[in-house]
């Protein structure tokens, strides 16, 4: 019997002559999966005939933006998760998902390994092969791109010598990623620190420097998960693309970071993610007025701890699923409204609300009504800072 392959496949020029280079290399069969994040763009079914044109023997396309929102988004949302403290994990979320699809359609179509169009220097081939690891140790990985030293040159020749239908005569100076929570841009003139990145290589976000009545957004969280957008209640994958729309017509979500990639490279990265960030900032907030002190200190690092798993490829790990325990049940009670306002490039907060609010006015105010008993401070400090004192004598004891 015929090996078979499943490819990842985008529909773009690397993937397509992959399907035929694995082909001439492997003597196998391929299948070819697109699976929709809610990356939009070009309509999925002339990938799906673009993969069969190229010599696939099959050509699958998944539907799986409501389950990327819900199973993965709303998971990163509870997680207030950025890597480096700024990147709210575009690629890297939608990965693992698209590696579930992999593994479950190379045992629906009984094959034999998984194929990516990965190169040697991202971290996406991490992500792909640790995740089939994790899913289906007996699948094999090939990576026609980086193992064969495919370069751009030799794409375009084996795809013209053999009439594949990739238009590569326009060809954006910009490599892009994109789905339901962002788009990326790296090379071209990006890969200069120093240039400023030009506004054609925006698209999901307006020009935070042009002057526009500002919008308001009220955003309603039930344990942590946003379910609502201005009292009207919304699918996730729904509420994430209105304010993608909403918030990325101020400008909001544009990141130019210098990032530390798992393979130890740094590379230059500009994102545009104006639902993730305004939603981050709502959830992170609601948090600072329904979390317990200690567990939102915890939560700190366990937040920054999780997304730089998730970042590394290991979404299916026993740490990970360790993690997600805790952020379960802390979110329980992270439930109410938080309302912001969406200018000049920043989503700014201006009000929150919530049943399970911790915030208790009679404690907080200086003005009538105060119910702080001031008096209890002093022994709380003495009581507080007794270990100082007791250390700071026995230095100037030992060390007059």
């Amino acid at each position: 019997m015929t090996e078979r392959v499943v490819l990842a496949y985008s529909g773009g020029l690397d993937t397509s002559v992959a399907i035929g280079w694995i082909g001439a290399e492997t003597g196998a069969e391929v299948v070819a999966l697109a699976v929709d994040v809610g990356q939009g763009g070009e309509d999925l079914e002339a990938i799906r005939q673009r993969a069969l044109t190229c010599g696939a023997v099959e050509s699958i396309v998944v539907d799986a933006s409501t389950e990327f929102a819900e199973s993965f988004v709303a998971p990163a949302i509870r997680s207030n998760a950025l890597y480096m403290d700024r990147y709210p994990l575009i690629s890297s979320l939608s990965r693992p998902i698209i590696v579930k699809h992999l593994v479950a359609a190379a045992r629906e179509h009984g094959a034999d390994a998984i194929a990516h169009g990965c190169t040697g220097k991202g971290n996406d081939q991490v992500r792909f092969e640790v995740g089939v690891s994790a899913l289906a140790p007996g699948l094999k990985v090939l990576a026609p791109v980086r193992d064969s030293g495919m370069t751009r040159d030799k794409a375009i020749a084996f795809a013209e010598e053999r009439g594949l239908p990739i238009d590569v005569s326009k060809r954006s100076p910009y490599s892009i990623d994109q789905n339901l929570w962002g788009r990326t841009a790296e090379c071209g003139i990006l890969e200069d620190p120093w240039a400023q990145p030009p506004e054609d290589v925006f698209v999901y976000s307006a020009d935070p420097t042009v002057a526009r009545t500002p919008d308001e957004v009220t955003i309603s969280f039930t344990d942590g998960v946003p379910t609502g957008l201005d009292g009207r209640t919304l699918p996730l994958a729904d509420l994430v693309a209105e304010l993608n729309t909403r918030a990325g017509a101020h400008g909001v979500g544009r990141i130019d970071l210098i990032e530390d990639r798992l393979v130890g490279i740094k590379s230059r990265e500009i994102y545009e993610c104006p639902a993730a960030i305004t939603l981050l900032t709502a959830h992170r907030d609601l948090e600072d007025l329904t979390l317990e002190r200690d567990v939102a200190r915890f939560k700190r690092g366990v937040d920054q701890r999780w997304g730089e798993i998730v970042y590394d490829g290991l979404w299916y790990s026993p740490l990970k699923a360790a993690l997600d325990a805790f952020v379960d049940a802390a979110s329980v009670g992270v439930t109410g409204d938080v309302r912001l306002r969406l200018a000049g490039g920043v989503a700014q907060v201006v009000g929150r609300r919530s049943p399970g609010s911790l915030y208790d006015h009679a404690l907080a105010t200086y003005d009538a009504g105060d119910q702080f008993d001031q008096g209890d401070a002093r022994g709380f400090i003495e009581l507080w800072g007794l270990p100082t004192k007791v250390w700071a004598a026995r230095e100037q004891r030992l060390n007059p």
